[in-house]
This record gives C-alpha cells, structure tokens and sequence, in this order.
C-alpha cells in the first residue's frame, strides 16, 4: 500500500507543472505579449473594441487540434464582429514536438487560413498561468472594466469526430449567454484533447 502511495505520489507530482494552480471561473486573467505567426507581437490589449475573448490553446500536430480547427476558424468568423474574437496559442516545446515548431505555426496558419492570432507561448508561462493541459483548451475571457475575467473553461462542444452532431456547443453557448448579459450555465467542461509538451 505504502508503495503504491509513493507511485501515485510520484504521478501527481510529475503531473503538476500541467495541472496546479491555474485559473478557475470568476479569476482575473493575465494580458500577455506574444509573437504572432505574422513576427508581430499580440497582447490582449491591443484590441481595444473587443468585449471579451475566446482564447484557445491548441497546437499542430495534435488529432484533436486538427479535427477543430475549422470549428475555431468558424467560432472566430461568428464572434469576432461582435466582439469575441478568437486568439490561439501554442505552448508546446518544440524539441519535444517538432511539428510545433514556429517556422511550422506560419505554414500550418498559411495552409488553413487563420483568421486569427496564432501565438507562441515559447517559455510556456502562460500555459502554465492559465492552467491549460490540453490542446485544444479553451479560456473565455470578458471585459469588465480593467479586468479581464474567466468565463468558461473547457471543450469546444461535446464531439471530436463530427461538428455535425455536436449537441452540446459549450463555447458558442456561453459567448452567447455573455453577449445577452447573462452568465453561462456550463462555465467548466472537461478539455478533451493531447496534453501539453512541456519542457523539461
């Protein structure tokens, strides 16, 4: 028994530069300054009409990035008019996962068409700040007044395979909800998806 608290202990603890501390619904999020694919650097700040934003830590080279991609090219031409724009965010070490190196994140933005900022979280501070594990792991944030506050963390809907017959839209529902004055009633889901590559 002894032993097998040691392993767990062992698991938990190999684990927990993923999965401690974080932000929970209600938490002030942190701004950050973050180079973009275009070699631009982005922070939350510059948009200054936005009212909120669907930020989304996703990656390359991950299935189920892949499979959503399209929905998040469709959650950002839904939002970002209305002020939910969507900015992703990769954190994951590059040595680990070459596919998700920089040079790779313009040629992946370029093949798709992203119409959104694709960041690089190079030193995984924000990865780490936000509590994201997954890719993709969603953060909506909203403006009020100087703050920028959590709103929903999560999946994007309730099925990888096929958007089609999604029946629970978890992201499009809360920005919905908050564009209507009102708090999300789903505000945390479980992030389904390859977990961050983190450093050594």
């Amino acid at each position: 028994m002894k032993i097998i608290s040691i392993i767990l202990f062992s698991i938990l603890f190999s684990t927990s530069q993923a999965t401690a501390g974080g932000y929970e619904f209600g938490d002030k999020a942190t701004d950050f300054s973050l180079k973009n694919v275009d070699g631009k650097t982005i922070s939350l700040s510059d948009f200054k009409e936005a009212k909120g934003f669907i930020v989304i830590f996703t990656c390359n080279h991950c299935p189920y990035s892949v499979k959503y991609e399209d929905r998040i090219l469709a959650l950002d031409a839904m939002y970002k008019d209305k002020g939910y724009p969507v900015i992703a965010i990769n954190s994951n070490d590059p040595v680990k996962q070459p596919e998700d190196s920089f040079e790779r994140m313009q040629e992946r933005a370029r093949e798709k068409g992203f119409t959104f900022p694709y960041l690089l979280d190079e030193t995984q501070e924000y990865a780490e700040t936000y509590g994201a594990a997954r890719t993709p792991h969603v953060f909506i944030l909203q403006k009020e007044g100087k703050d920028l506050l959590v709103k929903y963390i999560g999946a994007i809907d309730n099925n990888v395979k096929d958007a089609g017959i999604a029946d629970e839209k978890y992201v499009e529902d809360a920005v919905n909800a908050l564009l209507a004055g009102q708090e999300p009633e789903i505000t945390h889901t479980r992030a389904v998806g390859c977990s961050i590559k983190w450093k050594e």
